[in-house]
């Protein structure tokens, strides 16, 4: 009998520190996804639509598939890039996978 009343809960309320400290973890469990992982991906898709805004004719790129060649013509959602030997397919703006910049000084 002595062993049922030892285990019972204590009527002075000392269990309410848990449901605090539960809250706080999810809190923490929450900034943590939101910096590690929700942030960096808002700031990497701003930064690839600004490089679909900014592709102009002439530009060297490389596609999602791993083709590369210049920009010949823009279109609202589409681009005509020139693959070489005067070949020009047309893509989707989101195939742009990076914009190839030339800043290599030749000697």
């Amino acid at each position: 009998m002595e062993i049922l009343l030892a285990m019972a809960p204590t009527p002075d309320g000392q269990g309410g520190g848990s449901m605090i400290s539960t809250l706080i973890m999810f809190g923490a469990i929450f900034a943590i996804f939101y910096f590690m992982i929700i942030r960096p991906q808002q700031k990497r898709a701003k930064e690839q639509k600004a490089m679909l805004e900014a592709v102009q004719k002439g530009d060297k790129v490389v596609l999602t598939g791993g083709m590369h060649g210049t920009i010949a013509g823009l279109e609202d959602k589409t681009v005509l890039v020139d693959v070489g030997n005067n070949v020009k397919i047309k893509f989707e703006r989101t195939a742009i996978a990076a914009v190839i910049k030339d800043n290599v000084e030749k000697k």
